[in-house]
């Protein structure tokens, strides 16, 4: 396990190198002038160079690539340039409001959804499970913004039991009064799709032989569900929410944008409309690591849960 946990951080060094040159190259050359972006359309020319030159874009390419990447490595993305703030403050106290809404989603998706999939799977082909199957289809063809339309609407409007917006720095306030409205919709948009997608990892397990094997020696439907059918679905699941997982640390764009939750989310969507490239570069380099470390975690895993998989 230690040889493979070595052998798979040292490949991360050249696919997080790839990152970086890919980040820095697509910036600088298809993202536009960052000194024209910043002064705006009635710059001077000689205000424009003031611009490069304060950001150090009249460096050599190969100059402006080491500071990118000493950045990278200080974790010192310098300030936005909208609104002068530290990119890695700005990180720092965007990501807790974005943990306290999307970690709570997530845990209550994940484990909605095996249950009801496992049981929707155990009855397949009856009355209900072709009844689920039809909502889940039409669940999953409503867009978020009619569940965020009508969860504010009726909880918060007609109901009254949670403010439609709103957010402040107590956690606590902030998990029983302001997120779980935002959670309870995004939970409602995603359980369709998870269900629909956990249902055929199970029926997949189901129709094994291993599976008509523990029937014929006598075990109950319950056992082997639990104890066969449901541990080895759990790694196409685990794979599932592994790629979801990096999206948790971004959140929705939309659920934070419609809640006024200054969450990482919204901050990243703001920057992209303002071109502010020093939070949407450190953004893109976060996220690429993150995604390399949760699939290094996600192939441990599946050692733990199956003992059958052979890390190399």
């Amino acid at each position: 396990m230690a040889a493979y946990l070595l052998r798979r951080l040292w490949q991360m060094i050249p696919t997080l190198l790839g990152v970086v040159l890919l980040v820095f190259f697509l910036f600088k050359y298809f993202g536009g002038d960052p000194a024209e972006i910043m002064g705006g359309l009635n710059a001077s020319p000689e205000q424009i160079n003031a611009i490069r030159e304060q950001l150090g874009l009249n460096k050599p390419v190969w100059e402006q690539l080491w500071i990118f990447i000493k950045q990278i490595v200080t974790f010192d993305w310098g300030k936005s340039w909208a609104t002068n703030e530290s990119v890695a403050n700005l990180f720092s106290s965007r990501l807790p409001a974005t943990l306290t809404v999307m970690l709570p989603i997530l845990i209550l998706e994940v484990s909605l959804a095996i249950p009801f999939a496992l049981a929707v799977a155990a009855v397949r082909g009856s009355l209900t499970d072709r009844t689920v199957m039809i909502l889940s289809t039409v669940a999953v063809s409503i867009s978020l913004l009619v569940y965020v339309i009508v969860g504010q609407y009726v909880f918060a409007f007609r109901l009254g039991w949670f403010p439609v917006q709103g957010w402040t720095d107590s956690v606590w306030t902030n998990l029983t009064t302001y997120a779980p409205l935002p959670i309870m919709v995004a939970v409602a948009v995603a359980i369709a799709p998870y269900t629909r997608l956990y249902r055929t990892f199970f029926l997949d397990e189901i129709g094994h032989d291993y599976v008509r094997t523990a029937r014929a020696k006598g075990m109950t439907e319950r056992t082997i569900l639990l104890k066969h059918v449901l541990r080895n679905a759990m790694i196409p699941i685990m794979t599932n929410i592994s790629v979801a997982l990096p999206g948790v640390f971004v959140g929705s764009f939309l659920l934070e944008v419609f809640f006024s939750i200054p969450g990482l989310g919204r901050e990243i969507l703001l920057a992209v409309n303002r071109s502010d490239y020093p939070v949407i570069q450190a953004f893109a380099i976060y996220i690429a690591f993150l995604t390399m470390v949760v699939n290094l975690i996600t192939d441990v895993l599946y050692k733990l849960v199956d003992p059958r998989v052979v890390l190399k």
